[in-house]
């Protein structure tokens, strides 16, 4: 029997999860065991620490729920969720790059028609976003499937609303024959991830900006493309070179153009002064 030693600890843990029964769970944790045993390593991680660290890894599992996903925040703020979208998405150069889900998408949105307006009253001004689906060659792609999802002007999700118990600011889209699209919501604002949970603590003792800048959350899936997780940000909002996780890219920043009372992209009018951004995706056949 080999007696277990600070030396030997590593190597014997790594060899008994390399049993693991799935080749990639093995590389994974053995992988995973001789990084964490590095790091307490290197940093001489004391049992204080330890225990500490458990205690934050269980808050921030009993803080999540349905709307709630304080684990993917925590990925967020690490820079974690953006590395392993760089990793895992090498689109073309000319397709729309991919961002993070973030921790407020739910499924079920309602579905919405062209131009249907997924604000359902809120206060704000009323933005415009429209634009076309595309593939790399240029080419229309109809029918194709737009979640879209963002905070209120207040910059708060409902989960954040303690008196708000049903979905809001949510809406699925469809394309046209012609791959053209049209949301109709409010002007988003920038806002601070939630600071009231483990996450919000651990940020709080450092100078990380917890805000990120405005922006509406876009998920496409169209069959025989790569699925798109992207944002759409404000030109010239707050925070876009401080986006708490990181999610801020040039290609996606697009002017909110100030429209007087008039006539809609959607083919109707507004008698107040409104908003429109325009864009058009361009999606990566799946290979």
């Amino acid at each position: 029997m080999e007696l277990v030693t600070e030396d030997n600890i590593t190597d014997l843990a790594v060899q008994r999860w390399q049993t693991a029964h799935d080749p990639r769970t093995a590389e994974v944790m053995t992988a995973l065991v001789r990084h964490l045993h590095d790091f307490a390593r290197e940093v001489r991680l004391t049992e204080a620490e330890w225990i500490a660290a458990v205690q934050w890894l269980n808050r921030t599992g009993q803080i999540s729920s349905e709307k709630r996903e304080e684990f993917i925040l925590a990925s967020d703020v690490l820079g974690l969720s953006m590395l392993v979208v760089q990793m895992n998405h090498r689109l073309d150069p000319a397709a729309t790059p991919a961002t993070v889900l973030g921790p407020f998408h739910i499924p079920g949105s309602p579905e919405l028609g062209f131009g249907g307006d997924m604000s359902d009253g809120l206060t704000g001004v009323p933005l415009y976003v429209h634009g076309h689906v595309r593939d790399l060659a240029g080419a229309p792609v109809p029918d194709a499937r737009l979640d879209v999802w963002q905070a209120d002007d207040e910059g708060l999700y409902e989960s954040q609303h303690p008196a708000v118990d049903e979905a809001r600011l949510r809406g699925i889209y469809r394309t046209r024959d012609d791959g053209s699209y049209c949301v109709r919501t409010i002007a988003p604002r920038g806002y601070s991830i939630p600071m009231d949970g483990p996450v919000g603590d651990l940020v709080s003792g450092t100078d990380i900006s917890h805000f990120r800048p405005a922006h509406v959350h876009f998920l496409l899936d169209v069959p025989g493309f790569e699925p798109l997780i992207t944002h759409l940000f404000q030109e010239g909002a707050e925070y876009l070179d401080s986006d708490v996780v990181f999610g801020t890219k040039q290609e996606l920043v697009v002017r909110f153009e100030q429209r007087e009372p008039g006539p809609t992209p959607d083919g109707g009018s507004s008698d107040v002064p409104w908003a429109e951004a325009r864009y058009d995706f361009v999606l990566q056949p799946r290979g």
